[in-house]
């Protein structure tokens, strides 16, 4: 069949599923799952050496994978619940010299930290529209401190947030990285936060998983449109990376497809031996096998859900919530958003 089918995805997570089901032990990478209220899954993957990340195909670093089957479910309380516990979890990933232990749990007041919140993504494409969204819904305070003082809020715990949304290289002819680049040498931030879209191997994870990880990103990676990466020693300061998987590859679908119909053809008497032959075959196997079923046409396609307008939008909320929790504290009026 040729080269092993390389999986697109940019979830650390979907990797070392991966890793696990062809029983590969990489030694380096520790793993931890927890399980939260409101049918929340937190699972932590941290890539220790550069073994480990070479093998992974992901830089060194944490990657903090938030799961919830009805993350994209139209439910404002449910949504506040999943924003607390990101909040959390961005205060966790923080750079250590700026969060307090004390502090990582306690989200009633702000820290006082610069932080600036990158969208990236086209805004005129759906899938590729959270990050934009994300800094639209942000309640920027960089310009307000700046004028009156840190008491403009009454609160003297609060976050300085500035926010860009860079665009893609067919709107700009610049290098996403370059932009960015050149903001933080003005701005200063003492680290960035760059919400992007994702791609994943699985299709129950689009629109309910959040992956967040402190090694920066590569823009486009998951869908093989590889850009030049946003991570500190590219910008000048550490970079935390949110991320949404809200696309598909479609040789993925088609592999998930067999999947199904293996199973069925297990429980047929007739078709039984068939079933079990081919059930034989590893996951790789499959999606290799449904790349070439795949006309070449269909090669480089991507699905994304038919309600992903609906998704992206209550996504959008839900992060920015988050982060507004995250370094202003939580404040009922929700920041005005």
């Amino acid at each position: 069949m040729g080269d092993v089918y390389e999986i697109r995805t940019d979830l650390a997570l979907e990797t070392q599923e991966k890793m696990q089901e062809e029983h590969i032990d990489v030694r380096g990478v520790r793993f931890l799952e927890e399980k939260k209220p409101y049918g929340m899954t937190v699972s932590t993957v941290v890539i220790e050496t550069e073994n480990a990340a070479h093998s992974m195909g992901k830089p060194k670093g944490r990657y903090i994978t938030l799961e919830a089957e009805n993350l994209s479910e139209d439910d404002e309380d449910y949504h506040r619940e999943i924003s607390m516990e990101l909040a959390k979890i961005i205060r966790g990933i923080l750079p250590e010299k700026m969060v307090k232990k004390e502090n990582l749990e306690d989200l009633t007041e702000g820290i006082e930290v610069a932080v600036l919140v990158v969208g990236l993504g086209n805004r005129g494409v759906t899938p590729d529209a959270l990050g934009p969204r994300v800094v639209d819904n942000m309640f920027i305070t960089r310009h307000v401190l700046q004028e009156f003082g840190k008491y403009a809020f009454g609160n003297v715990k609060t976050g300085s947030i500035s926010g860009i949304v860079p665009g893609v290289m067919a709107q700009t002819g610049m290098e996403t990285v370059e932009i960015i680049r050149g903001v933080v040498k003005e701005s200063k931030p003492d680290f960035a936060i760059v919400i992007d879209a994702l791609a994943a191997r699985n299709t129950r994870r689009l629109g309910r998983t959040i992956q967040l990880s402190d090694t920066g990103i590569n823009p486009g990676s998951g869908v093989g449109n590889h850009r030049n990466a946003i991570n500190e020693k590219s910008i000048g300061v550490p970079v935390i990376s949110v991320g949404v998987p809200t696309v598909v590859d479609a040789a993925t679908i088609v592999a998930d497809g067999m999947s199904a119909l293996i199973r069925a053809m297990g429980e047929s008497a007739t078709l039984k031996n068939l079933g079990d032959n081919l059930d034989e075959l590893g996951d790789s196997e499959k999606q290799e096998l449904a790349r070439e079923v795949l006309s070449p046409q269909l090669h480089g396609m991507f699905v994304t859900p038919k309600n992903i307008d609906e998704s992206v939008k209550q996504l959008s909320f839900t992060i920015s919530e988050a982060l507004n929790i995250a370094f202003l504290g939580n404040k009922e009026d929700d920041w005005n958003i």
